[in-house]
């Protein structure tokens, strides 16, 4: 339903506030998902592949916002599976999840192994193929996103907004996640190790065995917080040797 009223009134502002909140939290996984494919790119690639790519998923969120009543029939079952229920909304989680892991994976192993250097007949990511693959697992995570907001409110137009101003905060924070993450081998490599965990996260949810992810995120906030107190550490040491 949408009531443009109502996003006057402060109890919708403060619904909007609240949701974007939400959608940006939400909205970390992916952020850090883009800054590790763009930095795949050339430099002068990497912007226009997030700019392109969170365009395109943005536009993508709006059409599945306009599309509740379908979002919400994938909760009900495709088939069975004995008595497992296997739903639309499954598939597309698990689907995403074992992307997320194999994509991760071979990440990780490039970075532990030197794979890119080791094999240079190995293909390039274009900036078509990135641009794909911000836009399909933002897809993905936007199937959560949109069913706790479907949750919280029922003003579409609310939901578009807070959409709109999380994407806008991804757009102004990606550029300089990836700089950063690229500029830190073992921050980009904590990043992996927590894609992989969203990537079980995601499989798990499919198969019904739902782990709330603000764990996983306190988890990664602290991980961080260590590591940054390593490279202040480090840093000093190394002016006080020289």
């Amino acid at each position: 339903m949408v009531d443009y009223q109502e996003i006057l009134t402060l109890s919708g502002l403060i619904s909007l506030l609240t949701l974007s909140l939400l959608e940006v939290v939400l909205g970390i996984d992916n952020v850090i998902f883009i800054a590790i494919v763009a930095t795949k790119l050339p430099k002068k690639d990497q912007a226009k592949a997030r700019a392109i790519g969170l365009s395109l998923a943005l536009v993508f969120r709006i059409i599945l916002l306009f599309s509740i009543s379908w979002i919400m029939s994938l909760k009900d079952p495709f088939f069975h599976i004995g008595s497992f229920g296997v739903t639309g909304r499954d598939l597309i989680l698990f689907s995403g999840g074992i992307f997320l892991l194999y994509k991760t994976t071979v990440e990780i192993l490039e970075k532990i192994y030197g794979g890119a250097a080791k094999n240079p007949d190995a293909k390039a990511l274009t900036l078509r193929g990135a641009i794909v693959q911000i836009v399909f697992i933002d897809v993905v995570f936007s199937f959560d996103s949109i069913l706790t907001a479907v949750g919280l409110v029922s003003n579409v137009l609310l939901m578009v907004l807070a959409v709109i101003i999380a994407m806008i905060f991804m757009l102004l924070t990606s550029a300089w996640v990836s700089e950063f993450i690229n500029r830190h081998p073992t921050i980009k490599m904590l990043a992996l190790a927590f894609l992989i965990l969203i990537g079980f996260i995601l499989v798990l949810d499919a198969l019904h065995l739902h782990i709330d992810k603000a764990y996983i995120y306190v988890a990664l906030g602290f991980s961080i917080m260590v590591e940054l107190l390593n490279m202040s550490y480090r840093s000093n040491a190394h002016k006080r040797n020289h």
